[in-house]
């Protein structure tokens, strides 16, 4: 069995993790055109490296098979056969393959990095609800639909193969032992390497001869998978169909019969029939208490989606371009974040965002009870000093009394002037186009909710077209060791991406201080907005 090694429990950097080393690695300074910011993870052919692509600063994971076995034809081959698969695909459920080639080191292979965990780590730290089991089943199969009608079978799908994304998005990974249906010589070439795949999701026939396989042996393995996700953990090969709910054990049951030729021969027919049962009344008859708070669970991130929107408006003369990073909490969703765009006046318009010193599910309302309080006041000024003062004493006379960080921008391209005003957290950068400069716009004043009568500060400054302001809600405070560091590495990721749309600018920015400070910045709450005048 040749080693199969992309992504195994996580795609976050592998801090406090058990390495798989057992010699140093040196760490290249770039393969082909990436540059190597870390090490992921060492496999047993293979080494893993986080990079990013040295123009488009696109994070990447490369994989690269060492050049001492390119002297064994057959690693060679399967390397490549695993760069050509994943080619092969385009669906939004599959991970993306950006390029392979030769570096002075071996071969690589340039893929998709991907925020999120294994499906395996998201059944044992969530409670799923039936209909959102159903609904991720669904993703899953039409990832195997997409690779069977491009003629592969994946051969070792399982829970550590399958990443559920930040935002709750299926992406199967891994076809390190994929095969494609017409590749004969296949057959020859692996027999002696006996045993492929993982037993507790191989179908009976790929235990038996993992060579002579087809598409039902897929299907098995995603019969597995789905009683997990339902059952709510890992089965370890005991399966019970007792135990799931009645309209689903016929489907299960049919996925899971040791003769291929009474298994489904096509995933479209499991897909067909998992479907008619989630859009049927049984589901909601065979819902538990559980399911229940799931779901509420469920309609508590939709609000949250009001109340942190993950679309930028569309305002005149502006690119505007938002990345968020949250922190969840056992529930599944992230506490105490708000953030918002205004049209404050006659191309005058306005960008708030607050974080919450309270953190349990009452935070919702408090968040949504602050929001009504902002919308309102910025209708009656568009002074940012008048509003967060009003704002203040509002808070500090509410009697769950949190505290409230907050950082405000307004922007007037008329006068050409923007004003800016920080509570407790958060730092503007600016880049005046004309001096080719950045500059950290200072502004300190107290967190709100804390005493009465404060008296607020802000920050008046002029700008012009082409430049760029970046928002942000954390500040160098998070590196109690070494605030410089953040400072220096915000810097430097911001001139970096200068030249990108607002977008791509803030995800690019982002995911670089995720890479650098993952361990520092675990618990908190990262929002940032990219504002170009165009």
């Amino acid at each position: 069995m040749l080693p199969s090694d992309f992504y195994k429990e996580t795609t976050l950097p592998p801090e406090g993790k058990k390495s798989h080393l057992t010699t140093p690695v040196d760490l290249p300074e770039s393969i082909g055109p990436y540059k190597i910011e870390s090490l992921f993870e060492k496999g047993g052919m293979s080494v893993l490296y986080l990079g990013t692509h040295k123009e488009t600063h696109e994070p990447a994971i490369i994989k690269v098979l060492p050049e001492k076995y390119l002297v064994n034809k057959e690693v060679v081959k399967y390397f490549l056969k695993e760069a050509d698969i994943i080619a092969m695909t385009d669906h939004q459920n599959i991970v993306k393959l950006y390029e392979h080639g030769n570096w002075k080191g071996g071969l690589y292979i340039a893929i998709e990095f991907v925020q999120g965990i294994s499906l395996r780590q998201y059944i044992l730290q969530h409670h799923i609800s039936l209909k959102h089991s159903i609904e991720m089943i669904i993703e899953i199969a039409y990832a195997l639909c997409h690779l069977h009608m491009h003629g592969v079978i994946h051969r070792d799908l399982k829970p550590e193969n399958i990443l559920v994304t930040e935002s709750g998005t299926i992406k199967v990974i891994d076809f390190g032992i994929a095969q494609l249906l017409t590749d004969e010589n296949e057959k020859n070439s692996l027999t002696e390497h006996g045993f492929v795949g993982t037993p507790i999701y191989m179908s009976p026939e790929q235990k038996k001869n993992p060579q002579a396989v087809s598409y039902p042996s897929d299907i098995y393995s995603l019969g597995i998978i789905a009683y997990e996700i339902i059952l709510g953990k890992l089965c370890f090969g005991q399966i019970h169909l007792s135990l799931m709910p009645k309209g689903l054990q016929k489907i299960l049951g049919k996925a899971l019969q040791k003769d291929p030729d009474d298994r489904y021969r096509d995933v479209v027919d499991f897909i067909a029939d998992i479907s008619a049962y989630l859009n049927s009344s049984a589901i909601k008859e065979e819902q538990n208490i559980s399911d229940q708070i799931s779901e509420l669970s469920e309609n508590l991130k939709n609000t949250q989606k009001i109340l942190v929107p993950e679309k930028a408006p569309v305002w005149k003369n502006f690119d505007i371009g938002i990345s968020t990073y949250k922190m969840v909490s056992p529930l599944g969703l992230k506490q105490g974040l708000y953030q918002d765009f205004f049209e404050i006046a006659t191309d005058a318009y306005g960008i708030m965002m607050t974080e919450s010193s309270i953190k349990s599910t009452e935070s919702f309302v408090l968040t949504a009870t602050t929001r009504g309080m902002i919308r309102a006041l910025c209708k009656l000024t568009t002074n940012p000093c008048d509003l967060i003062t009003i704002l203040n004493d509002l808070i500090v006379n509410d009697p769950l009394r949190q505290h409230l960080a907050l950082n405000y921008i307004t922007l007037e391209p008329e006068k050409n002037l923007f004003q800016y005003i920080s509570c407790g957290q958060g730092t503007l950068w600016y880049l005046d186009h004309t001096k080719e400069s950045l500059k950290k716009i200072e502004n300190h004043n107290p967190f709100l909710g804390v005493e009465p009568l404060t008296e607020f500060t802000s920050v008046s400054h002029s700008f012009n077209p082409k430049d760029i302001f970046l928002l942000t809600s954390l500040s160098g405070s998070i590196l109690k060791e070494n605030p410089e560091s953040f400072e220096r590495e915000m810097t430097k990721s911001i001139l970096e991406s200068i030249h990108l749309p607002a977008k791509q600018q803030t995800e690019n920015i982002l995911k670089r201080l995720k890479v650098i400070f993952s361990k520092a910045i675990q618990d908190s709450v990262i929002y940032l907005v990219s504002i170009q005048r165009l």
